[in-house]
C-alpha cells in the first residue's frame, strides 16, 4: 500500500520536540513582552501625561489665587484712595486753598503706596476737566495724546465703579515714560450726577505679574501665560515675541474648548494646555508643558523595559528548557529505548513509567511490545537452532547409496584383482568417513576434523578415479583448533571432483588451503577443472534439480547453513574461469559469537 506522504508541520523542521517546545515557548513569550513593553509605555506615556497634567493644573490653580489675591489688594488701595475725602477736595474744591489742600494730602498718599510697593510703576487721577495728578505731581501726561482715548480709560468709564484691568502694555500716557504695565482704572463717581466721569488708575510693573507666573516651576520649557476672557493675551513670558508675530498660541482653540486640558500639535512635538480660569477676574491662566520634555525619561524606560524583557526571555528560555527536557525525558527515553531495540538489545530496552500520562500509556505498551518481541526471537532462536540440528542430523544420514555403491564396488573389484593393500585402505577410509559422519551429534568440529574428514573422503575418490585427481592441503596452525560446522568442506570437494575434474581431459589437481586474516578464517577449496561460464556462476545458488548426484548436500546448502549459523558477513563465496578451474572460499569467524549476535 502507497502512503502519500503528509506536509510537515510547522515543527517538523525541529529534530527534537524539546527544541520545539523552547522555540514555541520563546516565541510566545517574545510576543507577549513586546505586547506589554508597547502596553506599559503607552501606559507610562499617558500617565506621564497625565500626570502632567494633574501637577500643572495645581500650579496653574496656584497662579490664579495668587494673582486673584494681588489684584484683590490693589483694588482695595484703590478703593482706599477713591474713596478718600482729598479726591472730592481734589477734583471739586470750592477755593483753590480747598484744592491745594486735597492735592498735597493725594500726593502724600500715593507716595506712601509706591514706598510699599515696588510694583507700582504709576499712580495717578484723571479729572473730568483733563486736571490730573500723577505720582508725585511732577509727573505729565503726554501732551499729543488724548489719554480719554486710552482703552483702559474708556473701559473704566464703563464699570460703573468697578476695577478693570487692561491687558499687557507700553504705558505710553506719562511723558518720558514707556513701560511694559498692567493698568488697574476704575471710574470716579461725580457725587452731583452719579456719574463717572473722572478715572483713577494703577499701572502695575509687568515683572510683577512676571513673578507671580514664575514663583512656580513647570519644568525647563514650560511656562504660564494669561489670556482674558477675548482672548487677548495679558501677559506672556515671550511678550515681545507675541507683538512681533514671531510666537503664537492656539489661543482660539484654548478659547473654545470646555475641557481643562488640551493637547496640540507643535511641529515635531505636542504641547499640553492646562488652564483655569478666574472667575473673578475673567482671566484664563494657561500652563503650557511641551511632550518631549516630559518623555525624556521616556528612552531611559524604554531601555529598563527592553533589558528586562531580555532578561525575562532568558530566563524564560531556561525555565522553559528545564521544562520542556522534563517533559521530552520519557520521550527521549523511549527513542533511546528504540534504538536499543534496533540493535536488537532487547534486554536494555526497558523503559521505566515515570508518569500516568499518555506517555505513561505509551511506556508501558512499549514494554509489552519489546517483552514480546524478545520472547518471540527467543523462540525463532530455538527453533533456529532446532532447525541447524535436525539439518545437522539429516545431513549425516544423508550418506549417497550411489557413492556408497561405487565404492563397495569399487572394493570388490579390488579384492578379486588381488589388491589387497587398495582394499585395506579404501575400507578403512570408508569407515572411517562413516564413523565421522554419524559418531558426532554436535553442531560444530575442529576445523583438524572436518580436514581429516575430507582427507578420508579424498583417500576414496583418489583411488576410484586414479589417474584423474590429485589432491594436496595447505592448512595454518593458528586455525586447526578453530570450530566450523560440520560437513561444510566435503560437498565443496565433491562439487569440484564431479563438476570441475570429471570432465577434464588431462589430471585434475584439488587444492584445499586454510589461514586467517584479522579476526576471520579463509577456507579455499580450489580446482584447475573446466571451470563455469558467467551464466553458471551467476546462478551458482539458485534452487535447482541438480544433474550430478552426490550426498544429497548441495553448496546451496552450504551457503545457507553458515549464514544461519554465523550471520551477517560470513558464508561462501565463488571465483571462476572458464577453462581454467573455480575457487570456493568459505568464511567464518575465528571466534565464535553468541546466538543473539549472530541473529543481529
Amino acid at each position: 500500500m502507497h502512503i502519500k506522504p503528509k506536509k510537515r508541520s510547522i515543527f517538523g523542521a525541529f529534530r527534537s520536540t524539546q527544541n520545539a517546545m523552547v522555540f514555541s515557548f520563546s516565541v510566545l513569550i517574545i510576543i507577549a513582552m513586546i505586547s506589554f513593553m508597547l502596553i506599559a509605555l503607552n501606559t507610562t506615556r499617558s500617565s506621564i501625561f497625565n500626570n502632567s497634567i494633574e501637577y500643572t493644573t495645581k500650579i496653574t490653580n496656584q497662579v490664579r489665587t495668587d494673582i486673584e489675591d494681588y489684584f484683590s489688594y490693589m483694588e482695595n488701595i484703590s478703593s482706599l484712595v477713591v474713596e478718600s475725602p482729598d479726591v472730592e477736595l481734589f477734583l471739586h474744591p470750592k477755593d483753590a486753598t480747598e484744592e491745594a489742600e486735597g492735592r498735597e494730602r493725594l500726593i502724600s498718599q500715593f507716595n506712601i503706596i509706591k514706598e510699599s510697593r515696588k510694583d507700582i510703576s504709576n499712580i495717578g487721577i484723571i479729572a473730568k476737566d483733563q486736571r490730573y495728578l500723577l505720582n508725585n505731581g511732577e509727573s505729565k501726561l503726554t501732551g499729543y495724546l488724548d489719554v480719554r482715548n486710552f482703552p483702559w480709560y474708556m473701559e473704566a468709564q464703563t464699570k460703573k465703579g468697578e476695577v478693570a484691568i487692561s491687558p499687557t502694555h507700553v504705558q505710553n500716557a506719562i511723558a518720558d515714560s514707556y513701560k511694559w504695565v498692567i493698568t488697574l482704572s476704575r471710574g470716579i463717581k461725580e457725587i452731583p450726577s452719579n456719574t463717572e466721569k473722572s478715572v483713577f488708575f494703577i499701572d502695575l510693573n509687568y515683572e510683577s505679574i512676571s513673578d507671580l507666573c514664575n514663583a512656580n516651576s513647570i519644568g525647563k520649557k514650560g511656562y504660564i501665560f494669561i489670556i482674558d476672557e477675548k482672548g487677548d493675551i495679558i501677559y506672556h513670558p515671550n511678550q515681545q515675541l507675541m507683538f512681533g508675530g514671531l510666537k503664537s498660541e492656539n489661543i482660539a482653540e484654548i478659547m473654545n474648548t470646555d475641557k481643562d486640558s488640551l493637547i496640540m500639535e507643535s511641529g515635531d512635538d505636542e504641547i499640553i494646555y492646562t488652564m483655569s480660569k478666574s472667575d473673578k477676574m475673567g482671566w484664563t491662566i494657561v500652563g503650557a508643558t511641551y511632550g518631549q520634555e516630559l518623555l525624556e525619561g521616556e528612552g531611559k524606560i524604554r531601555s529598563i523595559y527592553l533589558l528586562a524583557t531580555m532578561a525575562l526571555l532568558i530566563a524564560v528560555i531556561i525555565i522553559s528548557g528545564f521544562i520542556s527536557r522534563e517533559i521530552t525525558k520519557p520521550i527521549r527515553n523511549l527513542t533511546h529505548s528504540m534504538s536499543l531495540v534496533e540493535r536488537g538489545e532487547f534486554k536494555k530496552a526497558g523503559v521505566d513509567i515515570t508518569t500516568n500520562n499518555e506517555l505513561g500509556s505509551l511506556t508501558k505498551s512499549f514494554n509489552s511490545m519489546t517483552e514480546r518481541i524478545d520472547s518471540l526471537m527467543k523462540e525463532n532462536v530455538q527453533e533456529q537452532r532446532a532447525k541447524r540440528k535436525s539439518e545437522l542430523r539429516a545431513l549425516q544420514a544423508q550418506i549417497n547409496p550411489h557413492f556408497l555403491y561405487n565404492t563397495l564396488d569399487s572394493i570388490i573389484w579390488m579384492s578379486e584383482a588381488g589388491k589387497n593393500e587398495e582394499v585395506v585402505l579404501m575400507t578403512s577410509a570408508l569407515a572411517k568417513l562413516f564413523r565421522q559422519s554419524i559418531s558426532n551429534e554436535k553442531e560444530e568440529v575442529l576445523i583438524r576434523e572436518e580436514i581429516e574428514y575430507v582427507k578420508n573422503y579424498l583417500v576414496i575418490q583418489k583411488m576410484r578415479y586414479k589417474d584423474k585427481l590429485d589432491y594436496e592441503f595447505e592448512i595454518a596452525d593458528d586455525i586447526l583448533n578453530v570450530s566450523i560446522i560440520k560437513f561444510a568442506l566435503q560437498p565443496l570437494v565433491e562439487n569440484a571432483i564431479y563438476h570441475g575434474l570429471k570432465y577434464k581431459d588431462s589430471k585434475g589437481k584439488i587444492l584445499i588451503k586454510g589461514y586467517s586474516k584479522n579476526d576471520d578464517v579463509f577456507l579455499e577449496i580450489n580446482d584447475d577443472g573446466i571451470g563455469m561460464k558467467k551464466e553458471q556462476l551467476d546462478h551458482i545458488f539458485d534452487e535447482k534439480e541438480r544433474a550430478y548426484k552426490s550426498n544429497g548436500v548441495g553448496v546451496n546448502n552450504v551457503k545457507n547453513r553458515l549464514y544461519l549459523y554465523y550471520g551477517k558477513g560470513y558464508g561462501l563465496l565463488f571465483r571462476s574461469e572458464e577453462g581454467k578451474g573455480t575457487t570456493a572460499t568459505i568464511v567464518i569467524p575465528k571466534y565464535r559469537r553468541s546466538d543473539e549476535e549472530t541473529n543481529s
